[in-house]
């Protein structure tokens, strides 16, 4: 069963099992692609996929950018932090936060919406977006398809935002690649905090944070075998250090605004 894999503890055990939930916790991140296109038929699926997903009072405030051409994904591939499996990757999807559906609307019916504008609205299209994303994500697995998100979208919004056209009001929250997985990669099952340290029953207890000793051990453990430094503890203080750790989105919020999501 993938549980144990999906916690590094040969004792993990669900006590149910089904087909969906064997896909979802064999779920794992794919930097390199197999030279296989994916179809336009897949393409559909996943965002059938994605619109099936909930959406805070069904605003449905999200878009998204299906790239296919080599050098508009090199371009963006760089913009990213030089990731070079964005380019490799046959699809690369930029998930929208997208408020500019509704300004249209508002200015064809010749009314306003000023909630727009405010930080609840801007955190419901972010949520949107991720929301439809990891539907796409799981729709992509059961088709034998592999992806990786990348935040690193976020590193340049302006310039992301020209390459890809977008309107004013609308946001790359991120990307996600897609592909058929290459079996040559070096990857695996990544292990996940034991639901000890992240389940709190009726109250939110911080000695549940006893449990993460452990997992630094069995991700330690995982991070060594393919050639990786570090626990679980220290990659967190290292990229939460400051915003020098954050290639450029400690700016985001005036970004943001230039781009039209003030959210105040």
């Amino acid at each position: 069963m993938p549980v144990t894999a999906r916690y590094g503890d040969p004792a993990a055990n669900l006590g149910v099992d089904n087909d969906v939930l064997r896909l979802q916790l064999a779920h794992r991140s794919v930097r390199k692609f197999g030279s296989r296109e994916v179809t336009d038929d897949e393409l559909t699926a996943l965002i059938a996929a994605a619109q099936s997903a909930p959406t805070s009072s069904n605003l449905q405030a999200w878009s998204v950018v299906a790239v296919r051409d080599p050098q508009r994904k090199a371009r963006l591939a760089v913009l990213a932090g030089n990731q070079a499996f964005i380019a490799q990757a046959p699809l690369f999807l930029v998930w929208v936060a997208d408020l500019s559906r509704a300004r249209r609307l508002a200015e064809h019916a010749g009314t306003q919406v000023d909630a727009a504008d405010y930080l609840e609205t801007t955190l419901i299209g972010f949520i949107d977006t991720a929301l439809a994303a990891q539907n796409a994500v799981i729709a992509a697995h059961s088709l034998g398809l592999g992806s990786v998100f990348v935040g690193a979208i976020r590193n340049a919004p302006e310039q992301v935002a020209a390459e890809l056209g977008l309107p004013p009001h609308a946001v790359a929250a991120f990307g996600l690649a897609v592909g058929t997985p290459d079996p040559t990669e070096q990857a695996g099952v990544k292990p996940r905090l034991p639901q000890a340290a992240v389940v709190h029953r009726e109250q939110y207890d911080a000695s549940a944070d006893a449990h993460i000793a452990a997992y630094n051990e069995r991700l330690a453990a995982y991070n060594s075998r393919f050639g990786l430094a570090g626990n679980w503890t220290s990659r967190v203080l290292d990229r939460l250090r400051g915003p020098e750790s954050m290639a450029g989105r400690h700016r985001l919020r005036e970004t943001l605004d230039r781009l039209g999501l003030p959210s105040r």
